[in-house]
This record gives C-alpha cells, sequence and structure tokens, in this order.
C-alpha cells in the first residue's frame, strides 16, 4: 500500500500521520481531536465507531464510508468489538458525500491490494448517501453552525432553556471543542475552499467568510493547517492527487 504523506506539522499541532490500506483499532479505543493533513476516505470493514468532528457525529459500521476533507478534525471513540477499516487517498477537490454505504466492500478491499487509484474508482462509483440524523442537541448546534457559521449561539442556548455555560460544556463533551471553536473550524473550512478555487484575494475571502480581517483570517488558517495562506496555494496545488498503486 501507499504511505499518504504528510507535510511538516506546526508546532503543538495534533497531527496523526495515516498510511493508505487496512487499519485496526482496538476495542474501546478513545483517539483525542486530532487532525490529519491529507484528504482521505474510510471504509469500515467490521467493528463500530463514533466520529466527532468539523463534518458532525457520526455513527459508523461495517459497510459505511466516511469522507474526510485536507485539515480536518475530529475525535473518536471505538466500540467494544473495536473497528477494522480501509483507508483510501481522496483528491483534494473531493465532492462527493461525507457519510455513505458501500455496495461491495469486500471487492474494494481485494482491489486495493494491486491498486489503490483503482479501488478507490470502485468504491466510489457505487457509493449511495447515508446522512445520519442528528441524535441530540450538540448535534443540531453543530449542524447550524457548519450552515451558518454567524448563526448566534447564545439565542440559540435560550431556545433550547440552556445556559450558554452548561451548553458549551455539553457540546465540547461530544466534539472536544467549544462552539466558538467549532464556528472558527467553520469559517476556516470555508475560507480554504475559496482561497484553493481562487475565488477572490485573502482581503475579500476574509471577509465574506465573516473574518474579523485578513489577519484574523490568516491566524485561524496556520492554526487548523500549520501553514501561512500564503503557502496554501503551493500546498493545495502539490498535494492532494491520488498516488499510484
Amino acid at each position: 500500500m501507499n504511505r499518504i504523506h504528510l507535510p511538516e506539522s506546526a508546532p503543538g499541532a495534533t497531527c496523526r500521520p495515516l498510511t493508505a490500506g487496512p487499519m485496526r483499532h482496538p476495542p474501546l479505543e478513545r483517539l483525542g481531536r486530532h487532525r490529519h493533513d491529507e484528504a482521505f476516505i474510510a471504509l469500515v470493514l467490521a467493528g463500530s465507531y463514533v466520529e466527532a468532528g468539523d463534518t458532525g457525529r457520526h455513527h459508523l459500521r461495517a459497510g459505511d464510508v466516511l469522507a474526510h476533507r485536507r485539515w480536518e478534525y475530529h475525535l473518536d471513540e471505538v466500540a467494544g468489538s473495536g473497528a477494522q477499516v480501509l483507508i483510501l487517498p481522496l483528491p483534494a477537490a473531493w465532492g462527493g458525500a461525507v457519510h455513505a454505504t458501500a455496495s461491495d466492500p469486500d471487492a474494494v478491499v481485494r482491489l486495493a491490494e494491486r491498486d489503490v487509484p483503482a479501488a478507490l474508482d470502485l468504491l466510489t462509483a457505487s457509493l449511495v448517501e447515508a446522512p445520519i440524523p442528528p441524535s441530540d442537541w450538540p448535534d443540531l448546534l453543530a449542524a447550524r453552525l457548519r450552515q451558518d457559521p454567524d448563526a448566534l449561539v447564545a439565542s440559540w442556548a435560550c431556545e433550547l432553556g440552556l445556559h450558554p455555560g452548561s451548553l458549551a460544556r455539553g457540546f465540547r463533551q461530544v466534539f472536544g471543542v467549544t462552539p466558538a471553536a467549532y464556528r472558527l473550524f467553520q469559517r476556516t473550512h470555508r475560507a480554504l475552499g475559496h482561497i484553493a478555487r481562487g475565488d477572490a484575494g485573502l482581503a475579500a475571502v476574509a471577509a465574506q467568510c465573516g473574518f474579523a480581517d485578513q489577519a484574523h483570517m490568516s491566524r485561524a488558517i496556520r492554526r487548523m493547517t500549520g501553514l501561512a495562506p500564503s503557502q496554501l496555494l503551493g500546498a493545495l496545488s502539490g498535494k492532494g492527487d491520488r498516488p499510484t498503486g
């Protein structure tokens, strides 16, 4: 299998390297909030686990597929049965489903042993989107912030009859960050998308994504990726393509 090459992380960043191929998680393993610097797709082959991060909280079991963007953060809690996952690298410009199911996981595994890009093609050609409905108020709040990072958390807490402090603590127990931090990550992901597409200059992107100014956006991008905005275009153009198998 081909290793997914990762850029050097910023000092203090929680970054976990990945290798394309099968991965085993022991029973009851807990992985704190962390990031992966390359886009990848995880196909669950056996067992189950819960992943909570920048795209929401996902309850995953055998046959489920979860796509991850570059520089995406999440935490994982593995069930008592453990879990086995197949990791495949994704193009940086992936536009498919985030959470889906695979029609023939075994065929994908067999093909990945000799041809990783072909295995990815086989998997993505047969994905069926399977969004998971929110199960609790932290999921609803996370979905709201992904849809509208400008949503007022205090007003949302008042609607639910929750004290803002209790809301922040409850949200952090599920997602590993406060609602304010989660909102900032959503804005930063949006900014990264605009920068990758070359939609506008950095100052315009900062204003469009709700940052106070360009400097504020630059700090958020460096915190998320370990890179300054001026370094991003080179990173985005030079990485994210599928390696040959």
